[in-house]
């Protein structure tokens, strides 16, 4: 998602990124009661809506990281400097030779494993965010918190979180590991649920298409959504 954010700034400019100001949004309650009704009208088991939903709160971390996103904040230079550090090349070589899937995945999805190894490093440290509790939440809660602050992308939010809910419902993963950033995007090649769905594959053979703890699960699918 944030790469895609990058590229919609380099490409329109700062006017294409201009939002209306965003309507006063629903009391969290009758909000949340309504996507309860939302996510069982697209197929999710009442039971598990109802569960992961009710009673949650608005995250006020993940309110305010939506004013202070660093594709918009930094000049692009000085964005791309800081994301693409000496450091950051030097482990993504490391990585290149240690992860040894990398030759199966590149094979299987064409996708140049150079590639997928700069998204990787790029998207979330070569999964080093992954354990680190600052920039790692429950995705369910994100999710829920931004659809009901309102605004311009509320239906984009709302199919998210229903898409979140449905790879729990689809046993996909259990909730305490329905992790992502304050967005939504999980794993260590940062897919919105959305994305999951649709392009999460196993590669490691486990039976599970586990973006979150499994390396090569992640770049095969990185390479197959690319494909």
């Amino acid at each position: 998602m944030r790469m895609r954010l990058v590229l919609l700034g380099l490409i329109a400019g700062p006017a294409a990124l201009a939002q209306p100001a965003p309507e006063a949004p629903p009391a969290m309650a009758e909000c949340l009661a309504g996507l309860v009704a939302k996510a069982r009208e697209q197929g999710v088991t009442p039971t598990l809506a109802e569960a992961q939903l009710s009673g949650l709160t608005a995250d006020p971390d993940v309110v305010a990281a939506t004013g202070r996103q660093a594709e918009f904040e930094k000049p692009v230079w000085a964005y791309l400097d800081a994301a693409v550090s000496e450091e950051a090349v030097t482990d993504g070589r490391a990585k290149l030779v240690s992860e040894a899937r990398l030759p199966a995945v590149e094979a299987s999805t064409g996708v140049d494993r150079h590639v997928l190894v700069a998204i990787w490093g790029i998207e979330s440290g070569y999964g080093s965010v992954l354990t680190d509790p600052r920039k790692v939440r429950p995705v369910v809660r994100s999710l829920a918190t931004l659809t009901c602050a309102g605004g311009p992308r509320v239906g984009t939010w709302t199919e998210e979180l229903v898409a979140a809910l449905r790879i729990l419902d689809l046993g996909r993963t259990s909730p305490d590991r329905l992790t992502g950033s304050w967005a939504g995007a999980m794993g260590h090649t940062q897919f919105m649920p959305t994305t999951y769905l649709r392009h999460a594959v196993d590669f490691d053979g486990d039976g599970r298409a586990d973006i979150w703890t499994s390396a090569p699960d992640a770049l095969a699918s990185t390479g197959q959504y690319l494909r």
